[in-house]
């Protein structure tokens, strides 16, 4: 109980972002999960031009709803990687209830560790540092002309190509940032 207050306490003083990432911390995770909005969702994939023959990667997938809905819309291949076991269990469901287990794949996997030489599409919801952290694989692994699209959180002083701000269903403002991926950065 006294510990459930503390909690309470700090989360007074705390921003909600900050809170989930405080619990998030103390459960052993690097980032929250806090779903993207359907229609958040469909945009990135749009800003991205996700087309025939793309591979999309999705770092700290969370119930898949970025991989099933690149297949499903775009009919391409989608990867997700996923820590949470319950995550990586809901996403198993979307999967199936979506039909694309041909197309979509969930890995249990640490985003840090994440080979992204495969992907030409990277969608991302995470947290400023770890944004910084992915960073340099991004530019060491992945081609040019690759789409990165990251969801509230840019990545420093890597400057976006295009920066959209757009208001969900229950009007909640969210920041989408679009990157491509040049020889010169490798």
């Amino acid at each position: 109980m006294k510990k459930f207050l503390y909690v309470v306490s700090l989360a007074l003083t705390l921003t909600w972002l900050q809170t989930v990432a405080l619990v998030s911390a103390q459960e052993g995770k690097i980032v929250p999960y806090v779903p993207t909005p359907q229609e958040v969702v469909d945009r990135m994939l749009e800003l991205a031009q996700v087309k025939k023959g793309d591979v999309v990667y999705d770092l700290g997938s969370g119930d898949g709803r970025i991989v099933v809905t690149a297949a499903k819309k775009y009919g391409v291949k989608a990867i997700g990687f996923e820590i949470d076991p319950q995550r990586i269990k809901e996403s198993h469901e979307n999967i199936k209830k979506a039909g694309v287990e041909h197309l979509v794949e969930i890995r249990n996997q640490d985003i840090r560790t994440v080979d992204l030489s495969a992907a030409n599409v990277l969608t991302m919801y995470l947290l400023p540092e770890v944004n910084l952290m992915i960073r340099p694989n991004i530019w060491k692994q992945m081609k040019p002309g690759s789409r990165i699209v990251s969801h509230d959180f840019d990545m420093g002083d890597w400057k976006p190509h295009k920066t959209e701000y757009i208001k969900d269903g229950s009007s909640w403002d969210h920041t989408l940032y679009l990157w491509h991926v040049e020889a010169a950065k490798k």
